[in-house]
């Protein structure tokens, strides 16, 4: 690695440039033209946080694979940085770049709660279950100071609601008494994402997440307090992390995770650019093996966005990492599986003043 090339803390290594500003130069959008002039005289590389007012907080999820109808997000970017991030590609509609500004450039929705709430009182409102983190991770550093999560999690609670959580961050745990009330309804599931059980690794990948050891430490603790966890094994990067796929399954079940899931990685949007940039300046032995590997799972290009064969791949390699995790599952999950959440306790009144009628 050449250290000198490389800014610290931080996964992306560059901004580049947003694709739906690059035919024109012109902004028209007055906050985002006032956030821009705002950012000028700020240290590069510390995190700005920046409120935005949203109509509405829940988005239906139309993509068939995903594995969810709805999703939540308190935050737009993440202070992860994690480098193969799909949701980079998303910052881009803020007016930002995909690189550095969506580790640095945090959109903090304080509304959410109160969003949250009036769409679990309509009565058109049928319970389904609501995912947070469907993009970035609600548990990132930023929930420390907005504490938005919590207030969230409160509502479901409050309206008896399922929810499930997608997070890689041990702050989960701060909401342990609330996360308990909910898996005694069996309202919640949590998934913890670990990629790694190399600290080298997981520091480069995912610069500004909690540890390995405080990760599989908070599936145990969420374990042991009756709160299903799966453990997402996503993405598997070709040579980096593709051969820790059984010794990953093997520590997530002793963890007490009760099911691993995983995709292959895919570098859509403009994650392409700025994942090469990145591994050619943090592991440039192995960066062009790496990314010629990708490639042969994706057709040959570094993206697949065919349903269904973007996150599982194909060719060799592919079919490699894909029976290994079936081989971990029957190896470490065999009469393991999570349960159901519950969607008939949801009471749109819960203060109950319409049933006097």
């Amino acid at each position: 690695m050449n250290s000198k090339s490389v800014i610290k803390g931080r996964g992306a290594q560059l901004n580049v440039p947003n694709r739906f500003f690059q035919l024109s130069h012109e902004l028209r959008d007055d906050f985002l033209e006032y956030c821009r002039k705002e950012d000028e005289d700020f240290d590069k590389n510390k995190t700005l946080y920046l409120d935005v007012f949203p109509k509405t907080i829940v988005n239906k999820v139309e993509s068939p694979d995903v594995g969810m109808m709805y999703s939540v997000n308190m935050y737009q970017g993440c202070e992860h940085g994690c480098i193969y991030c799909y949701a980079r590609n998303s910052h881009e509609f803020w007016g930002y770049s995909a690189g550095l500004d969506f580790e640095r450039r945090i959109l903090v929705k304080k509304d959410a709660p109160k969003l949250l709430e009036n769409l679990l009182m309509k009565k058109s409102w049928k319970a389904h279950t609501i995912v947070m983190s469907g993009n970035t991770d609600c548990y990132q550093p930023a929930e420390q100071q907005f504490k938005i999560t919590r207030q969230c999690l409160e509502v479901f609670l409050k309206y008896k609601h399922p929810v499930g959580i997608i997070t890689k961050n041990a702050l989960i745990l701060r909401d342990l008494d609330i996360l308990k009330e909910l898996a005694n309804d069996q309202l919640v599931s949590v998934n913890v994402s670990i990629t790694t059980l190399s600290e080298q690794t997981r520091r480069v990948l995912e610069p500004r997440t909690a540890s390995i050891k405080k990760r599989l430490e908070t599936v145990s603790v969420l374990t042991d307090n009756g709160i299903p966890v799966n453990v997402m094994l996503a993405p598997i990067i070709p040579s980096i992390n593709s051969h820790e796929i059984l010794p990953l399954a093997k520590a997530a079940s002793e963890a007490g995770a009760l099911s691993i899931a995983h995709t292959i990685v895919r570098l859509n949007g403009a994650i392409g650019e700025i994942f090469s940039d990145w591994i050619k300046k943090t592991m440039p032995d192995r960066a062009d093996k790496v990314l010629h590997q990708i490639e042969s799972c994706h057709g040959g290009k570094l993206n697949d966005s065919r349903y269904g064969e973007r996150m599982r791949g194909e060719g060799e390699i592919a079919k490699q990492i894909n029976d290994l995790v079936k081989l971990a599952r029957l190896k470490y999950f065999k009469g393991k599986s999570m349960p159901k959440l519950n969607t008939s306790l949801h009471d749109q009144n819960k203060d109950g003043q319409l049933k006097l009628f």
